[in-house]
């Protein structure tokens, strides 16, 4: 349960949370018309191309899943543990995930359907790479979860129980911060097609950098190998 919640964390889950849902309505306003930033809705469509013996979209939604997990498997391997603490690799993690999100915008723009997979890969990187704080579960690229999580704390406030505010208030920022990335993303497909990738990534390129000029400034024994 979080009863103080640090400021790079607030900012940092919001800011990802909001390149997520732009990178996500760019994807599934492009081409593939496929999500990249969650797995439950793409394995549904796996299942039902499954029944329907459509070879062609097993295949398709099926690397767009791995990819995903590709991406978690390098947030494991980059940064490990689980949980949310400042002077870990995020820097380098964040980093690559620009590198994944600029591969996936020439490749989209090409109509080459590794530009799905890229940007998949992408979402899995940072969705495992802000997993915990405090005992509570940070996702920043989908909101199923974290909605299911906002709901029960409501209801238990309402029949009269104590809840963590702080962890509501977290969870509301990151549900309104997907939410609207999800709107800029949208707006900006319509007005210069998959050149939108480009706010999502200056987003993830800041957010690195800022993160590592942070780190600086910590003491010596404290300090990551970034």
């Amino acid at each position: 349960m979080i009863t103080k919640l640090p400021k790079w964390i607030l900012w940092g889950g919001a800011v990802l949370a909001f390149s997520a849902g732009s990178v996500n309505s760019i994807a599934l306003l492009g081409f593939t018309n496929l999500s990249v930033s969650h797995v439950t809705g793409n394995v549904s469509l796996f299942s039902a191309a499954i029944a329907h013996f459509d070879g062609r979209s097993v295949l398709l939604i099926g690397a767009s899943l791995l990819a995903f997990l590709a991406g978690s498997i390098l947030s494991g391997f980059i940064i490990g543990q689980n949980s949310l603490k400042l002077g870990r690799r995020y820097g380098s993690a964040l980093y690559l995930e620009a590198t994944l999100l600029m591969l996936s915008y020439w490749l989209y723009q090409q109509h080459d359907y590794l530009g799905q997979l890229a940007a998949a890969m992408a979402c899995g990187l940072q969705n495992a790479m802000v997993a915990t704080y405090s005992g509570a579960v940070i996702r920043t690229t989908h909101l199923t979860g974290l909605t299911s999580d906002m709901g029960a704390a409501i209801g238990n406030w309402m029949a009269g129980r104590s809840i963590s505010k702080p962890t509501l208030g977290f969870q509301a920022i990151i549900w309104y911060c997907f939410c609207g990335g999800g709107v800029v993303g949208a707006f900006l497909y319509a007005k210069i097609n998959y050149a939108a990738f480009i706010v999502p990534i200056i987003i993830v390129l800041a957010a690195a950098f800022i993160y590592n000029k942070v780190s600086d400034r910590l003491p010596e024994r404290r300090r990551p190998t970034l």
